[in-house]
């Protein structure tokens, strides 16, 4: 669809909302974008391609950031004009197409990203994968364009590519557009230990979210015990509240003893009332993972971390 325009590309001012998937991996998109879940739920169930739910989200971040009407940008596949459809009738027909090329995919043998670059090529690129090796590659959608491209009359105010994203992109579609839908995606690091893995699938669900003083829940946002707190229950594991209480309910071990998954402590990061002022999940080789602000990494050798250390703590089972 929109085979001879340019995608829209929308960036929110809004903090990114995260989702978690069944297959392990984390949507990051816009809360407007997330609004229309249950709708896009609704019919991928009804096209039998609930699985794609994600990734039909991330097309709806791409083409609409979710905040048209047409959100994801339907219209043309029906042959009528941009914008012509209202959100429902959107999202009806935007992940009926989906389903059709996902059909047309199976019938040829390739893969997930070819059908998600014919969601913006049109069905022919699956066809055109399929005669060469039938696994997609951006040289693939790089020579796709080009060659539908030389159709297309070229002049000054209509070239027949222009620079983007340290590449070029041709008048046809958007060669980037499976990079721009899989930019949406973060896929959590593994651990071998079964519990710290569902502490982390847990707890990565809210990088890059504020930090909010006395925040314990996604409703909330998190400080730094709540999200302590709120990622180990998720692996039966009830930890007391505060960073000092959780402190006191672990056996304290040097650093150089933490395996991932114990928790480290720190002092005097602000006037609390207590010794022990602030907690994170070790995750090994001198990283956490904490309700900083934003909630991410650190790097506990930085000498902000190593003025404040206290040390790290094994929860007691």
């Amino acid at each position: 669809m929109g085979l001879l325009a340019f995608v829209a590309i929308f960036i929110s001012d809004d903090a990114p909302s995260y989702k978690s998937f069944s297959d392990g991996s984390t949507l990051s998109v816009s809360a407007d974008t997330l609004q229309h879940q249950a709708m896009v739920e609704k019919y991928a169930q009804e096209y039998g391609i609930s699985e794609y739910v994600s990734i039909l989200l991330a097309i709806i971040e791409v083409e609409s950031g979710g905040r048209l009407p047409d959100v994801m940008q339907s219209s043309e596949s029906l042959g009528l004009p941009p914008n012509t459809l209202d959100t429902e009738a959107s999202i009806q027909q935007g992940v009926r197409y989906f389903a059709d090329l996902l059909q047309s995919a199976k019938r040829y043998g390739v893969d997930d990203d070819t059908v998600i670059q014919a969601y913006n090529y049109g069905g022919g690129f699956i066809g055109y994968v399929a005669n060469r090796g039938k696994q997609y590659s951006f040289k693939l959608a790089e020579d796709f364009a080009k060659e539908r491209a030389n159709g297309i009359k070229v002049t000054y105010s209509n070239p027949i590519a222009v620079q983007q994203n340290g590449g070029w992109r041709y008048r046809y579609g958007n060669m980037f557009y499976v990079q721009l839908v899989r930019q949406y995606f973060t896929t959590p690091i593994q651990f071998d230990n079964e519990l710290v893995q569902l502490v982390m699938n847990e707890a990565l669900k809210y990088e890059g979210w504020r930090y909010v003083f006395g925040g314990d829940n996604p409703t909330t946002s998190f400080d730094c015990s709540g999200l302590t707190q709120w990622s180990y229950r998720k692996a039966d594991i009830h930890l007391p509240r505060t960073a000092q209480q959780q402190y006191d309910a672990t056996e304290h071990i040097p650093l150089a003893q933490a395996k991932a998954g114990d928790l480290v402590f720190f002092h005097s990061t602000y006037d609390a009332g207590t010794y022990v002022t602030h907690v994170g999940i070790y995750l090994g080789n001198n990283q956490m993972y904490n309700a900083g602000d934003p909630i991410g990494y650190d790097d506990l050798t930085s000498p902000y971390w190593q003025k404040h250390l206290i040390g790290a703590g094994r929860i007691k089972r």
